[in-house]
């Protein structure tokens, strides 16, 4: 076993944790109880690159039940929980992490679970799956075939296709229905305003919201902004995303002019500088900034420290910025995920149904791998529906809730078989 962490002796509150999630999960203790008896990951190392919290932890032990011999590091430098990586270590698996990890700690923890040599790999945003592409392709061959958790890693993934650079199969897990209807809606929706009131411990009713990007997640965020009593602002580059927040009840403006009226501002692109030099000038003294998508790039942060006449701490995890013109922005979590950065990211019961996803998906990659194909520029493949149906089918039976099915009569009315 080998492991680059803060304090293993951390390892109890973060089991302490972790148990809390393992009663909130139930689809991952049902397949826990299959992936025990079949061994479906048996002599095969996983690669694993996410949050690295509580959730993240327990799919990590569901695999390592399934026979995987685990490697695992984190997918944001703030989002680690060093208690939580000293309970996986002390449980026997790989642990390559720790919280406010430097640039190069970070790209550190990334090559130590490549130089593995993995067969499969999980990977939200992008990072282990571009580094290995690109400067570890003498592991290539042995890749089964990985899977991707979010928006803007697909987009990544798209790219490197497209070029023809991306050398194996990826499964798409966040286009998969029961991950961004849920997952990116209500997930992100509540998860960012645990983090932003955590951190703020300010009041959302009667201020001015401004959402960068109606999307799935920028749809949650609106949504739970609403419900908190706020007039709420979409900004969007969409047409038909900004007309479809127009008929949700928001109002719909460019950017420039929201920052004038806005009083908190959550951008949820996955693009960068949405949030820029001129926009910060234009902002009420006060105004608070902070960013739901993957990187840290969406804030224009480092133009703000450019800007800045005096910077501070605020706050725990609130940076402030004091402008030429004498207005003071506030930052949080320095412009990176702000509900992992500044909280505990998207509640159990969510990603309960994500992580499920993940696990059948990579299970697929797995026991398809003879057949799936291995053509540069067709290596993207879609979540099979019958994983998105077992996964709903799973969480209605945790719910109690029975539903109708279609007789063979009217199967054959609808579709003529």
């Amino acid at each position: 076993m080998a492991s680059e962490i803060r304090d293993l002796g951390l390892w109890e509150s973060g089991e302490m944790k972790i148990e809390w999630v393992r009663k909130h999960m139930p689809l991952l203790a049902g397949l826990e109880k299959e992936f025990k008896q079949t061994k479906p990951f048996a002599g095969k190392k996983i690669a694993l690159s996410v949050h690295l919290e509580a959730k993240t932890a327990h799919l990590c032990e569901i695999l390592a039940e399934g026979g995987a011999e685990m490697y695992i590091t984190g997918s944001n430098p703030l989002s680690t929980q060093d208690d939580v990586a000293a309970a996986l270590v002390h449980e026997g698996l790989n642990v390559f992490a720790v919280h406010g990890a430097t640039e190069e700690e970070y790209e550190r923890g990334i090559r130590k679970v490549i130089e593995v040599g993995p067969d499969v790999i999980i990977d939200d945003g992008g990072d282990l799956v571009h580094m290995i592409n690109t400067e570890y392709r003498h592991l290539i061959p042995g890749v089964i075939g990985g899977c991707e958790e979010t928006t803007t890693g697909i987009l990544r993934l798209q790219a490197l296709d497209k070029a023809h650079e991306l050398m194996f199969p990826m499964m798409l897990v966040n286009d998969a229905a029961c991950k961004h209807f849920f997952d990116n809606r209500y997930g992100t929706g509540q998860s960012v305003w645990d983090g932003i009131n955590r951190t703020t411990n300010l009041i959302v009713a009667g201020k001015n919201v401004v959402v960068a990007g109606y999307g799935w997640c920028g749809k949650g965020v609106a949504m739970r902004a609403k419900g908190l009593g706020a007039e709420v602002i979409v900004t969007e580059i969409d047409p038909i995303k900004a007309m479809e927040a127009v008929m949700d009840g928001f109002k719909v403006m460019k950017m420039r002019q929201a920052a004038e009226i806005g009083d908190i501002f959550v951008t949820v692109t996955g693009c960068d500088d949405v949030i820029g030099k001129e926009d910060f000038l234009a902002m009420k003294d006060g105004a608070i900034c902070c960013n739901a998508g993957h990187f840290d790039v969406e804030v224009a942060v480092a133009a703000l420290k450019e800007m800045a006449t005096k910077t501070w701490t605020a706050r725990n995890n609130i940076q402030a910025y004091k402008l030429e013109n004498g207005k003071t922005i506030y930052i949080l979590a320095e412009g990176r995920l702000v509900n992992l950065a500044a909280g505990d990211g998207h509640p159990a019961e969510i990603m309960d149904m994500s992580f499920a996803i993940q696990a059948l998906s990579a299970k697929y990659l797995v026991e398809n791998q003879a057949t799936i194909a291995r053509e540069p520029g067709k290596m993207l493949n879609v979540v099979p529906a019958s994983i998105d149906a077992e996964v709903a089918e799973r969480k209605l039976a945790d719910w109690g809730i029975e539903i109708d099915h279609l007789t063979e009569e009217q199967r054959k009315y609808l579709y003529g078989e």
